[in-house]
C-alpha cells in the first residue's frame, strides 16, 4: 500500500490547501474551535461554503471566534454549540440536538500534558478530553455521518503519541505513577487507532476516518508547558496556526482522500510507519502500535463499556 503524497507540504497554509474547493450545502463539525488550529480550521471550512458548527466549552469564546470568521469569509453559516469532552451528558445533548446528515467531523480538541486529574467517573483526564469524548460524539453522531454516505472523520492526534501505546491494564493510572506526558501519549495513539477501527467498522457507510499530526506550533494547547510544548522543537520547524490547521483540512476537504481511512498523515503527507521512536524522522512517523487492527478494535469495545458505565450510573 503506497503512501499518499500530495502538492502540499510543511509552510502549506489551511487556505491553501482548501483553496478551489466548493463545500456549499455541506454541514461540518469542530471540535475546540473558539482559538489556534480549531478556529483557523473552521476559518478555511466556512471559506469552503460549508455550514460550520463550532463546538466548544465557552461558548461566549466561540460566539467571539465566529464572528470573526464571518467577517473574514463572508460565509454566515456558522453555528455555535455547547461542548464539554469530559461530560457524557453534554456529548449526549449535543449529538442529540444534531438533525439532518453531517459531512465532516474533525476532532480538534484537546489537552496536553496536564496536572493529573480524573472525571467523576474516575477516567484520566487527558485520555478522556482527547480520545474517549471525541469517540462518544463520533458514535452518536454516527447515524449524521452515514446519511451524508461519504462523510469524513479528521482526528488531531500528535507525533507525542511515539511516547506511549494504549496501556489498556492501566488506563488511567490507577497503579502506575501518573506522567503527563505517558497520558498525552496514549490518549494521542488512541486517536488513531480508533481512525483505524472506524473506517473499517463503517466503511459500508462510506465513512472514513484518518488522523494528524498538525506540527509544532504555540497555542493555548502549550498552557502546562509554559507555552513551548515539550521544548525540544528546534524554531525552523514552528509553524503558524494557519499552518497547523493544514493537514487537518486537507483531510476534511481534499479530492486525493476520497474513499481513503484509517491512515496518518503530517505537513500533508501520508508518514511513514516506524517501530522505534528514534527512527522518527523530525515530527513525522507513526508507531506501528498505533495503526494496529486489534488494538484499535480491543481499544473500541473498551470505550463503549466505559460509556455505558456511565450510563448506568447516571
Amino acid at each position: 500500500m503506497s503512501l499518499i503524497n500530495t502538492p502540499f507540504g510543511f509552510a502549506s497554509t489551511a487556505a491553501e490547501v482548501a483553496a478551489g474547493i466548493d463545500l456549499t450545502g455541506r454541514r461540518a463539525v469542530v471540535t475546540g474551535a473558539s482559538s489556534g488550529l480549531g478556529v483557523e480550521t473552521a476559518r478555511a471550512l466556512a471559506g469552503t461554503g460549508a455550514e460550520v458548527t463550532l463546538a466548544v466549552r465557552d461558548t461566549e469564546a466561540g460566539e467571539r471566534a465566529a464572528k470573526d470568521i464571518v467577517a473574514t469569509t463572508g460565509n454566515t453559516a456558522l453555528q455555535v454549540a455547547p461542548l464539554d469532552l469530559t461530560d457524557p451528558a453534554s456529548i449526549a445533548a449535543f449529538t442529540a440536538a444534531w438533525a439532518g446528515p453531517l459531512h465532516i467531523l474533525v476532532a480538534n480538541a484537546g489537552v496536553m500534558a496536564c496536572p493529573e486529574r480524573h472525571t467523576t467517573q474516575g477516567w484520566e483526564w487527558q485520555f478522556t478530553t482527547n480520545h474517549l469524548g471525541h469517540f462518544a460524539l463520533a458514535t452518536g453522531l454516527h447515524p449524521a455521518l452515514a446519511a451524508d454516505g461519504a462523510a469524513r472523520i479528521v482526528l488531531v492526534s500528535s507525533s507525542g503519541h511515539l511516547l506511549s501505546p494504549v496501556v489498556f491494564d492501566d488506563i488511567h493510572f490507577a497503579f502506575r505513577p501518573y506522567d503527563p506526558w505517558l497520558a498525552y501519549g496514549q490518549s494521542k495513539t488512541a486517536n488513531v487507532l480508533f481512525a483505524v477501527e472506524a473506517t473499517r467498522r463503517w466503511a459500508g457507510d462510506g465513512i472514513t476516518a484518518n488522523a494528524l499530526m498538525p506540527g509544532a506550533i504555540y497555542t493555548d494547547l502549550q498552557r502546562h508547558t509554559g507555552g513551548r510544548g515539550s521544548g525540544t522543537v528546534p524554531p525552523e520547524l514552528i509553524k503558524t496556526p494557519e499552518q497547523g490547521a493544514a493537514t487537518s483540512v486537507l483531510l476534511a476537504t481534499s479530492p486525493l482522500l476520497a474513499g481513503i481511512g484509517g491512515r496518518y498523515f503530517a505537513d500533508c503527507n501520508e508518514t511513514e510507519t516506524i517501530d522505534r521512536r528514534a527512527d522518527a524522522p523530525r515530527l513525522h512517523g507513526v508507531a506501528r502500535y498505533a495503526l494496529d487492527p486489534e488494538g484499535a478494535k480491543r481499544l473500541w469495545t473498551l470505550s463503549e463499556t466505559l460509556l455505558a458505565t456511565a450510563e448506568g450510573l447516571s
